[in-house]
């Protein structure tokens, strides 16, 4: 990308400085030839008045289309033998003031046919007017004479036509522009028919026919040099060409397409003729140094393939295989990609590089002390890698560096003065260690050699405990002064020349140090590139101060106390970010803060502010992020709130507020996070949802007293992952269709910054911060971290079984149930959760055993299952085998097993299913019937007969005189046989 950019200004200024010369030209032509006869052709001229009339000229760049003389006209030029006209040149540059232009006017309209009686022109340039749209026109293809044809950044929209092909004699062609346009081609046989094509720019074209067929009508074109195809949604590219025709090609430009096949192509690196090679943003992967041969690309100046994030490769085999062009090479763009390795002592051998970017790639080991070498060096970026070691001294040999940038690294050791002895044009300086081990030491009374050093950026390396004095050289014609030093160990007041620079300062970012005593009052910020002051994590104390023309002022993290500046609408009226989080301020809300129309987000949590919210947010239409959380408001949510368009998180817990939340909230379009933890408000969830609240991805009601039901509405919320509805006496059952929310079966990171992106690269982002419960451990989530999509309901009134349907949300974080009233079985095939980490179930009447298939969420580490009904064996496996605490499964009698200290039998039944306890409570049944059956009849044959003999003496004596002769005639049996038995076997004694 960065070739077209360099493309696109280079030729700018080419043709300016041509007009220029052409200008002088023309002058001195006409003061010495008054006396010479016009040459300009009637019909031509009447042509050109013609086209002048369908053109629409606010600026009134046309003016001098006047007189018999068309040839003297603003970007007319004639063949001074013939006097037909050969060029037209309306570029928007060349025909306009500069005043104008910079009033955006140029040229519109219609085109009209008249243009084909040029019949002699050669050259026609339309570029950078605005057509609004309209097509290219076909009568263009009847224009034979011509050579040159530039049609870029004109806005014509729909498709190329195929006429073009019919202009054999052109060699420089381009319906190019800056961005994505309506223009598009489908059938591209008509280019191959340009035979004498040098110069070809269809950037931004929408190029709908096979890259196979588009590269075969590019190879018919022999004398082509340069050929620029950046963003036109290319998804293909041939991974070889059938014949090699392409042998002047100098310059070859595929950057921002969106490719499908990421395999990259062999056939760009054996042109041998290229200068320039921009494969940037391709999304290409695989290993690199294996596609170039060596000895290819001698001829090489620019080679770009950053940003396709999946390049691989040492960087010491790739630099190798470019040797060959060690002396042509001053372009090496390879950011954002996954090279490895370490730089070589041979960088040096590059000594006409005039920019190296390696940033944001895995290199690693310390920058070489060869580096000082590379004398034509201007541009040096290594950030974001894992480089470590000392930065060398040599690095301040480099006299034509303009900007070095070592973020985001592991540096060690120490910079001195000698890091930056000859850097006389340093005019941009940025550096960050990691692992907070490098030191930035510098003598006192140091004066730097560079004077245009306007963007210093320190982070987390030691610099304090002192400002650094050379910093106050700093300056720019510009106003637009950036000075960072975040982390840097300074623990002093700011010193008065930085607030006397405050005029000049486009950003300043003081943040995370130990910095104290008072800021003043007021302060004129009056860069024009809206400068933002960054203050936070500090010990700054006094009152919040009134800095006009800053646009973003954060002073979170400090010591700030006193009420909010009851004017600071109007005196900041320009803010758009305002971050005064966690001091200890005091009052209300001013009500000027309804002035600050650009406002889009307002941060002042953690104070101890009162009051009702007030109801003046009319007039805050960009403001899209709210959060007065923990501080002390009371009463009610202002309807006027839900009237802001752009409102996307509303964070309100931990105050006073009261309302009722069953029919607030109407209209909330846009609002994807709403906090409203620990209040006191009443009612029931929101209704009508899905009306109101369309967008909502995390709802956290936690800590009030809502009641009702849980509504299905929710369940059709397609971007919720976040539900924290604890602490309140909702009741009834947990709906089924929550298993559907499809919130709930994204991956986490698919939330991250994509529903709440509020960062760019010269602002501090709003943080965000939520908090969610696993286990009794508050975790507290910031900003990039990945939230886990969380569903808590736990310490309601909620009865019923767990829905099976919930196990189908595949990418939920946590689950949380605890303290409810649900019976039943865990589900069966919970163990289909395999992204949950917290689950929560303790504290309700849940019976049966523990699902074999929870051994299958590998992720799972905060679990509770305690104070239930649960019995059988606890799993052992995975995860299991991890949790010894055995509070985890406490209040479960009938559970056995690790960690519990009730061991399982080796004969213990397997659990039982609903049917063997149904038939073991049917036994239960019948035995008792039996037992009490026998017992009643034991009871009544009793009484039966001894109550008889009591109550009937007649009966009694007859039954014991009927006992007492059966004794006698017992025992008179008895003695006989004994007797009998005696002689029998001769036991009788005489």
């Amino acid at each position: 990308m960065s070739g077209f950019w360099r493309m696109a200004s280079t030729k700018i200024i080419f043709e300016y400085a041509t007009f220029s010369i052409l200008l002088l030209i023309s002058l001195s032509y006409v003061a010495t030839s008054l006396n010479v006869s016009t040459l300009c052709i009637k019909e031509e001229r009447i042509a050109l008045l013609k086209i002048r009339k369908d053109l629409k000229d606010p600026g009134n760049c046309l003016s001098s289309w006047i007189g018999k003389d068309c040839c003297n006209w603003m970007g007319i030029e004639c063949d001074n033998q013939t006097g037909h006209i050969l060029k037209l040149n309306l570029q928007n540059s060349r025909i306009c003031t500069f005043t104008s232009i910079m009033e955006g006017s140029s040229l519109s309209g219609q085109l009209n046919p008249s243009l084909t009686y040029l019949k002699y022109l050669t050259y026609l340039d339309l570029s950078y007017n605005d057509f609004q749209g309209i097509p290219i026109p076909k009568f263009i293809g009847s224009l034979g004479m011509l050579s040159y044809l530039d049609l870029s950044q004109a806005n014509f929209s729909g498709m190329v036509p195929s006429h073009v092909g019919n202009l054999s004699n052109l060699h420089y062609l381009d319906i190019s522009s800056l961005f994505p346009s309506s223009l598009w081609v489908r059938d591209i046989s008509w280019l191959s028919l340009l035979s004498n094509l040098q110069y070809l720019n269809m950037n931004s074209v929408n190029i709908r026919c096979s890259s196979t067929e588009l590269f075969q009508a590019i190879n018919m074109i022999p004398s082509l040099l340069e050929l620029h195809l950046s963003f036109c949604n290319l998804h293909t590219l041939p991974p070889s060409l059938p014949f090699q025709n392409l042998t002047l090609l100098s310059i070859l430009d595929l950057s921002f397409n969106d490719l499908n096949s990421t395999v990259i192509p062999s056939w760009p690196f054996n042109i041998s003729t290229l200068t320039e090679i921009d494969l940037s943003s391709l999304s290409l992967s695989g290993p690199l140094s294996s596609k170039f041969g060596r000895g290819n690309l001698c001829k090489l100046q620019t080679l770009d393939l950053s940003e396709n994030y999946q390049l691989t490769g040492d960087i010491s085999e790739l630099l190798e295989a470019l040797s060959c062009s060690n002396q042509t090479l001053e372009w090496l763009l390879l950011s954002s990609n996954q090279l490895t390795g370490k730089l070589p002592n041979s960088l040096w051998q590059f000594n006409s590089l005039l920019e190296l970017d390696l940033s944001n790639n895995s290199l690693s080991g310390p920058i070489p002390a060869s580096v000082g070498n590379l004398s034509s060096l201007g541009s040096l970026n290594l950030q974001g890698n894992m480089m470590n070691g000392e930065i060398p001294e040599s690095i301040g040999q480099l006299t034509k560096l303009s900007t070095l940038n070592l973020l985001q690294n592991f540096w060690e050791g120490t910079m001195t003065n000698i890091h930056f002895h000859n850097l006389t044009n340093l005019m941009s300086f940025s550096v960050s260690s990691k692992n907070k081990s490098l030191a930035l030491k510098v003598t006192h009374d140091w004066v730097p050699r560079f004077h245009y050093l306007y963007n210093v950026e320190i982070r987390d390396c030691q610099v304090g405990p002192a400002f650094p004095n050379w910093l106050r050289n700093l300056k720019s014609l510009l106003n637009d002064i950036v000075l960072v030093l975040e982390n840097v160990g300074i623990s002093e007041e700011i010193p008065l020349w930085l607030f006397n620079i405050s005029s000049q300062i486009w950003q300043l970012d003081l943040s995370h140090n130990e910095i104290f005593g008072y800021l003043p009052k007021a302060l004129n910020f009056s860069s024009s590139y809206s400068p933002t002051v960054n203050l936070a994590f500090n010990q700054l104390k006094g009152s919040i101060p009134l800095w006009s023309g800053v646009s973003a002022l954060y002073l979170r993290n400090n010591l700030l106390s006193g009420e909010i500046p009851v004017d600071i609408g109007k005196e900041m009226s320009q803010l758009t970010e305002l971050d005064l989080s966690n001091n200890y301020l005091s009052g209300s809300i001013p009500l000027s803060i309804n002035k600050m129309q650009s406002l889009s987000y307002l941060d002042l949590s953690n104070n101890h502010l009162v009051g009702e919210i007030p109801i003046f947010w009319m007039g805050l239409q960009r403001l899209g992020i709210i959060d007065l959380s923990n501080n002390s408001f009371s009463g009610g949510i202002p309807t006027s709130i839900c009237s802001l368009p752009s409102l996307f998180i509303l964070d309100l817990s931990n105050n006073n507020l009261s309302a009722d939340l069953s029919s607030a909230f109407q209209n909330c379009s846009n609002l994807k996070t709403l906090v409203l933890k620990y209040n006191r408000f009443f009612g029931s969830i929101p209704k009508d949802v899905t009306k109101n609240l369309p967008l909502l991805a995390e709802l956290l009601l936690r800590g009030n007293t809502l009641t009702g039901s849980i509504p299905e509405d929710l369940c059709h919320l397609p971007f919720l992952h976040l539900l924290d509805l604890s602490e309140n006496r909702i009741s009834g059952s947990i709906p089924a269709c929550l298993g559907d929310v499809h919130g709930y079966k994204l991956p986490q990171t698919y939330f991250i910054y994509l529903m709440y992106s509020f960062v760019s690269e010269d602002h501090v982002p709003y943080t965000r911060h939520i908090e969610l419960v696993f286990g009794g451990r508050i975790m507290d989530y910031i900003n990039q971290m990945a939230v886990h999509s969380t569903i808590d309901l736990s310490k309601n009134d909620l009865t019923g079984e767990i829905p099976e349907k919930l196990s189908e949300l595949v990418h939920l974080g946590a689950l949380n149930l605890s303290w409810n009233h649900l019976t039943g079985n865990i589900p069966s095939n919970i163990g289909s959760l395999t992204d949950l980490e917290s689950l929560d179930l303790s504290h309700n009447h849940l019976s049966g055993s523990i699902p074999p298939s929870m051994t299958s969420m590998t992720f799972l580490s905060n679990l509770s299952l305690s104070y239930n009904n649960f019995s059988g064996q606890i799993p052992v496996a995975n995860q299991f085998g991890t949790f010894s605490d055995p509070s985890i499964y406490a209040g479960n009698p009938h559970l056995c097993g690790t960690p519990l200290p009730t061991h399982c039998s080796s004969l213990m039944l397997p659990p039982r299913d609903e049917e063997e306890d149904a038939n073991e409570d049917d036994d239960k049944s019948e035995r008792f019937w039996l037992y009490g059956s026998i017992a009643f009849g034991y009871i009544t044959g009793f009484w039966v007969v001894c109550g008889s003999l009591v109550l009937k003496r007649s009966w009694r004596h007859a039954y014991f005189n009927f006992v007492y002769d059966m004794r006698d005639k017992l025992l008179v049996f008895i003695a006989v046989n004994m007797v009998r038995a005696k002689r029998r076997f001769g036991l009788e004694t005489n």
